[in-house]
């Protein structure tokens, strides 16, 4: 077992404990690192009296990733006795490092986070390699749990209550330069060999260190919970978290009282505390829907929905076309990955807005220090714009990003097939419009595909990418591949209308509007979606996304169903939309005003005059029953992309709703709702929501089949 931990004492009487878990490619807290580390700590007992020191090193390209989450995932409440006692064993552990009374340093030579961050922490010194790949913090908040293994014990005691709750509560991972000056790591090496060396004279240098907590008359950096300055921020803290997590995640409010509780405790004491919430939060099920998210999107970054036998492609030319919002912003993260992007739209000017985007945003990160001035040159260098298809000669790639018009697409489609490669993939970054119909438009349409980007570009992760009927394996793969390698996450799904990530997002605008038709106030209709968890209001949300592009795409869905001979009934919010838009002229954010007032050099507000055309007071329901509209109409349209075979996998679907349309993170997206909320409950609510407000919460016959068979998505 001692293999997890290889102990080696050099020349120098120094021991070198280096960390390489067995059969895996990260160091976790797992049981084999427990064992490993009592057996570690008995051998450093009986060396003691010979040894000057101890350097805690890594074999692999990390330091230590933490805890393991395929062990806290499975910790269910019936174990919380053995869970919190296994805690403080760990605890113990660092705190026996801690208290050696010999130095011990930890040389980082990769990421530190979560427990491999305490680790570092119960150390006397920390040097870390000052290159790129060297990420240290404690995320575990947005995992929707808290730092287990003294981190908010020592992290307090170290940089003061002022200083540690941001990077507790947010969860972010520092660079090396970022935790020098956050005071969080003592030293910067420049390679591995002066790593080891810095380690090394640190001892040499000091035979007996002690952490200041374990000194007399210690004092809290910044000052105790009781001091006037600390205790103003704390008199505020809990209603600033309050009104950035909803009540919805428990884990920063935990934090919150670990750090604050812990801090006028003993230490021993505050790591107990910290236990307590600690187990807390690990059996709930809110951090294995978040756990859950993790394990997701790793399968989906490991390529389980691409096909297997096309070789991995990096596109080396793209072409874009329409420089618009999108376009600029697919540009931009096309260039920032270090593939030449050919930029066009209508005229060379109007190519060079949407090359613009691309300047804004390069230039802030110059100015904060994140980029040089040669590096944003190199990127912008990459992008070529132009008004003339010829330019698009040699691109492997076309992305098509203009206006949601069949007809429109069709044309910049088809003429730009006309001069580029013979291989190359032709992309509609269509939000809507079924991918049968627009590959109509080329010659080859085994080689046309959906990729529907969010905005804006540049911060949304996820890419949506739609199999068309005759899309083939290769285009699905190059396709996956671009995205990779523009460093967004792709779902794959298959081609209907709105595809998945449209169509149900559909549903939350439409519910929240269909709500303000029936006179629900406005401010409760958004708060209530804010609760939930949502990150915008449905109405404010539509105001982005402009009410006449809703009805353009309404209208022109309803004209494709027709042909068909398909009759669609009109939804309850359509009466809304046409009022906002044909009475009142208001069509959204780009257009001056929606639902939303937006004066100048002031916040929005909702329209006043919603109050008098719609409101009523005598039709208004509990806030409980509006957050639940909300979401289970997404959840429920969800489930029907996946009796419809528009979704193939769960994890498409769970990833597909968060990343895509902003379902709340704490659910683990719109399937593990679901599953979480259980079965028959979530469709006995369904039932009675269909029964209050209308058959389209009736649950599908697949929910039905499922909590028949007691299965879950």
């Amino acid at each position: 077992m001692i293999d997890a931990i290889q102990y080696e004492i050099g020349s120098d009487q120094i021991v070198t404990l280096t960390l390489d878990m067995p059969g895996q490619r990260a160091n976790t807290m797992n049981e084999t690192y427990r064992l490993a580390m009592d057996e570690t700590l008995v051998r450093l007992q009986a060396d003691k009296e010979r040894i000057v020191g101890v350097i805690i090193r890594s074999a692999k390209k990390t330091f230590f990733s933490g805890g393991d989450l395929n062990e806290l995932i499975k910790v269910e409440p019936s174990r919380a006795e053995w869970f919190y006692q296994m805690t403080m064993g760990l605890k113990a552990q660092l705190r026996a490092l801690e208290t050696f009374g010999k130095p011990v340093v930890a040389a980082i030579n990769g990421a530190a986070l979560g427990g491999g961050w305490e680790l570092c922490l119960a150390c006397h010194q920390r040097i870390a390699l000052d290159e790129k790949h060297v990420r240290l913090g404690l995320p575990e908040v947005t995992l929707g749990l808290l730092p287990g293994g003294g981190g908010t014990v020592r992290l307090v005691r170290m940089l003061g209550l002022e200083k540690a709750l941001p990077l507790l509560m947010e969860g972010r991972a520092l660079s090396a330069q970022q935790a020098l000056k956050a005071g969080m790591i003592d030293q910067i090496a420049a390679d591995a060999d002066d790593l080891l060396n810095k380690a090394r004279e640190w001892i040499l240098a000091n035979p007996a260190p002690s952490k200041p907590w374990d000194q007399p008359g210690f004092q809290m950096p910044g000052g105790s919970p009781a001091h006037p300055k600390v205790a103003q921020m704390l008199a505020i803290a809990p209603a600033i978290l309050r009104s950035k997590t909803q009540g919805c995640y428990p884990a920063p409010e935990k934090i919150l009282a670990a750090a604050v509780e812990g801090a006028q405790v003993d230490f021993h004491t505050a790591e107990k505390i910290e236990a307590r919430y600690f187990t807390e939060l690990t059996t709930g099920q809110i951090a294995k829907n978040m756990i859950g998210t993790w394990f997701q999107l790793n399968e989906l970054n490991a390529g389980e929905a691409r096909p297997k036998a096309p070789p991995v492609y990096h596109m080396r030319k793209v072409g874009i076309l329409g420089a618009g919002m999108m376009g600029g912003g697919i540009a931009y993260v096309t260039a920032l990955a270090g593939v030449d992007v050919v930029l066009k739209d209508i005229n060379l000017a109007a190519a060079q807005k949407g090359k613009d985007y691309s300047v804004r945003l390069l230039a802030k990160q110059v100015d904060k220090g994140r980029m040089k001035p040669e590096q944003r040159d190199a990127i912008l260098a990459r992008i070529k714009t132009t008004g003339r298809d010829s330019d698009l000669e040699g691109c492997d790639l076309i992305i098509e990003a203009v206006f949601e018009d069949r007809e429109l697409k069709g044309q910049v489609s088809a003429a730009a097939e006309q001069v580029v490669v013979p291989y190359a993939v032709i992309a509609s970054n269509t939000s809507t419009l079924p991918i049968a119909g627009l590959a109509t438009a080329v010659s080859r349409q085994e080689r046309f595909i959906g990729m529907h980007f969010f905005s804006p570009v540049d911060k949304m992760r996820l890419v949506e990418i739609i199999r068309g009927e005759r899309t083939n394996d290769m285009t699905l793969a190059r396709a996956f591949d671009f995205v990779q390698q523009i460093n967004k996450t792709p779902i794959v799904v298959n081609d209907a209308r709105g595809f998945f990530t449209s169509r149900v997002f559909a549903t939350f605008t439409n519910e929240g509007i269909a709500m303000l038709g029936e006179g629900i106030s406005a401010a409760m209709i958004e708060t209530e979606a804010r609760k939930a968890g949502m990150p915008v209001g449905p109405l404010a949300v539509s105001d982005e996304v402009s009410l006449s592009l809703m009805s353009h795409i309404r209208q022109q869905a309803r004209n494709d169903l027709e042909v068909q001979g398909v009759t669609v009934p009109e939804h309850p919010a359509t009466r809304v939309i046409d009022v906002l838009l044909n009475e009142c002229k208001r069509a959204g954010k780009a257009a001056g005003g929606g639902f939303y007032d937006y004066p100048d050099g002031a916040r929005k507000r909702l329209w006043p005059e919603l109050k008098a055309r719609f409101e009523r007071p005598e039709v208004q329901i509990a806030g409980q029953d509006i957050r639940d509209r909300l979401l289970f109409i997404q959840a429920i349209e969800t489930v029907r992309c996946v009796e419809e075979g528009v979704l193939c996998s769960t994890t498409d679907a769970n990833i597909g709703s968060m990343f895509g349309i902003g379902f709340p993170a704490w659910t683990g997206g719109a399937l593990q709702f679901i599953n979480q909320y259980g079965l028959k409950a979530f469709i006995a609510r369904a039932q009675h929501l269909a029964e209050q407000y209308g058959e389209r919460f009736a649950p599908p016959a697949l929910l039905l089949e499922k909590a028949l068979n007691g299965k879950v998505f």
